[in-house]
């Protein structure tokens, strides 16, 4: 299998996001955003964009969390770079999953432009971690029957049980006199 390789002053352009643990605090993210950095420059490579998304919903569990901390990457470099931001990514016990994703494969380094504000790595400040009520086990095995919510609809409810017995019943005798 033959490998491309890039010409001298030309780049690959790459996105790679990870997912950070959602209870991770502020100093830990910030660790692992400085690593990255780190090993972006030492690789020859060249930080374009980096965004903090912030605490979403997983589409599905990942090692028993529902939640996790996005954060996207946007950079410029060689195959090494990617391979050496990954293998970190690995070691750090903070992050549940990342992907990288190859954009463009022959970009000239010397005419991106990049803005200071874009590459640094803000400092995570998220609300503590709430409990979802919704997530318990119980309602997921369903032993804990939902909440009923007041709405509109129960303003014009049918009327109670009794009251529609009695009407059945003076409805059969009057049947019954006729």
């Amino acid at each position: 299998m033959s490998r491309q390789v890039t010409a001298p002053g030309r780049a690959r352009e790459y996105e790679t996001i990870y997912i950070l643990r959602p209870d991770i605090d502020a100093d830990g993210a910030e660790k692992i955003g400085s690593r990255l950095a780190e090993v972006v420059g030492r690789e020859s490579g060249r930080l374009t964009k980096v965004e903090t998304w912030g605490r979403r919903r997983l589409a599905y569990d990942i090692a028993k969390h529902r939640r996790g901390v996005y954060v996207y990457l946007k950079y410029l470099g060689g195959g090494k770079v990617v391979s050496e931001i990954e293998r970190n990514l690995r070691l750090f016990d903070g992050v549940l999953k990342y992907q990288t994703v190859l954009v463009r494969n022959d970009v000239e380094a010397q005419d991106v432009t990049i803005a200071d504000e874009d590459v640094k790595f803000e400092r995570l400040e998220l609300t503590p971690l709430e409990d979802d009520r919704d997530d318990s086990r119980e309602r997921q095995l369903g032993l804990i029957e939902p909440e009923r919510r007041m709405d509109r609809s129960s303003e014009a409810a049918p009327p109670d049980v009794d009251e529609a017995e009695e009407t059945e019943t003076e409805g059969a005798a009057d049947e019954e006199e006729s």
